[in-house]
């Protein structure tokens, strides 16, 4: 049974959506819907395990288990008592429930939410005279119900705690870059290891380890202590085992990645982040402002999230971005830099023409990653020299 394919439904940010279609479908998954911060696939319980373990830009895995229409709670409760649940788990495992409301008809989730615990609890205890535990953290079974207008999805979730906390971050800064989102970002500016890569504003770390992972193609799951699915009926260890001790993939970085940040503590905090992800002898780590840089190493890119402006005055702001752009057209000659921020204003001191914007979310800030491409001169004589190379290597 453990071939047999299903339907399953990977989580993401908006603006992730093509990315995670495109590592899904290099694990072997069959997509079968791009949506909405969704990917709907196929995959049988292998695929279903890798998707965990290797999805970077994955927030959950979900399992469909029951579709229907509803339109009151009432509808809801009468639906989910009918469904099988003993397939699912037993009267002594505690569970969780998890609503994603997106309809007029329902305008409050925590009592969607209260109705589905109850049918369950009601299904077990007139079947078996005993009511599982509903338990808020760290439940044995998580259940996520997703209503958009009449229609509604209950599924299992497969990974528990959102996969965005990988297991190697100790310690972080103040509102610190989301794992998902960084991995993310450097897919979409198409990093893979092919260079040096530099993050003049490194936080935390979470760039430079996500940049490290995926040069040497370690799985993100890797770290993680466990997944939801391994408390199901159908959890098939030696399988998982297979999956999860598979080093085939994995690459060698022959080049290095650089970060630093004005801050000390940041720094501090940041190498203890790298130290735990196992990926220190890869990354260089400095404290100084990005200001400071004079050089950069040949044959680069540049990828960073500067501050916002929630904690930073305006004029302060924007003199940062003017000089982020001083410093690009200086000191990063031949570089793709690549830079994430949600004030059009803050972007224009920057004084480049991005050659792409990508709308991203960023917590609850519509964000945009731009890409700017620095050289050296005019931008037509740059132009000529990229057609004359492109033509020789043919």
């Amino acid at each position: 049974m453990h071939n047999q394919n299903y339907e399953l439904v990977a989580k993401t940010f908006q603006g992730l959506e093509q990315v995670l279609a495109k590592e899904l479908t290099s694990l072997g998954a069959e997509v079968t819907e791009i949506g909405r911060r969704m990917v709907s696939f196929n995959g049988d319980l292998e695929i279903m395990y890798k998707a965990n373990l290797h999805c970077r830009t994955a927030l959950r895995i979900l399992k469909p288990i029951y579709k229907f229409k509803a339109e009151s709670a009432d509808e809801v409760y009468e639906a989910v008592r009918k469904i099988q649940w003993e397939r699912y788990m037993d009267v002594k495992k505690t569970f969780a429930v998890d609503p994603v409301i997106y309809s007029e008809k329902f305008k409050h989730s925590k009592f969607v939410a209260y109705k589905t615990k109850d049918a369950i609890a009601d299904y077990f205890n007139d079947k078996y005279g005993e009511r599982p535990s509903v338990r808020v953290i760290k439940p044995d079974v998580y259940i996520n119900i997703h209503i958009s207008h009449n229609q509604c999805t209950v599924s299992l979730d497969s990974s528990g705690e959102s996969l965005h906390k990988r297991g190697y971050r100790v310690e972080q800064t103040e509102a610190p870059l989301n794992e998902v989102l960084a991995a993310g970002m450097l897919l979409l500016a198409g990093w893979d290891g092919q260079c040096n890569l530099i993050d003049p504003m490194c936080g935390s770390g979470t760039l430079l380890i996500e940049a490290a992972m995926i040069a040497l193609n370690i799985p993100p799951g890797i770290y993680r202590k466990e997944f939801a699915f391994e408390k199901w009926p159908d959890f098939d260890e030696e399988l998982f085992e297979k999956v999860f001790n598979d080093e085939s993939d994995e690459r060698k970085f022959e080049y290095k990645i650089y970060g630093s940040d004005i801050s000390p503590i940041a720094c501090e905090i940041a190498m203890k982040n790298i130290s735990s992800a196992g990926v220190k002898k890869y990354i260089e780590l400095t404290t100084k402002p990005f200001q400071q840089y004079t050089e950069a190493p040949k044959n680069g890119m540049l990828i960073t999230n500067p501050p916002y402006g929630e904690r930073i005055t305006t004029r302060d702001l924007l003199g940062l971005y003017e000089m982020i752009g001083e410093r690009l057209k200086h000191v990063f000659t031949g570089y793709d830099a690549w830079i994430i921020s949600y004030q059009e204003e803050c972007f224009e001191k920057i004084g480049l023409k991005p050659s792409r914007k990508i709308p991203l979310m960023n917590g609850a800030l519509e964000c945009e990653f731009r890409k700017y491409q620095i050289f050296g001169g005019k931008y037509n004589s740059y132009k000529k020299e990229l057609i004359e190379k492109r033509n020789t290597d043919k």
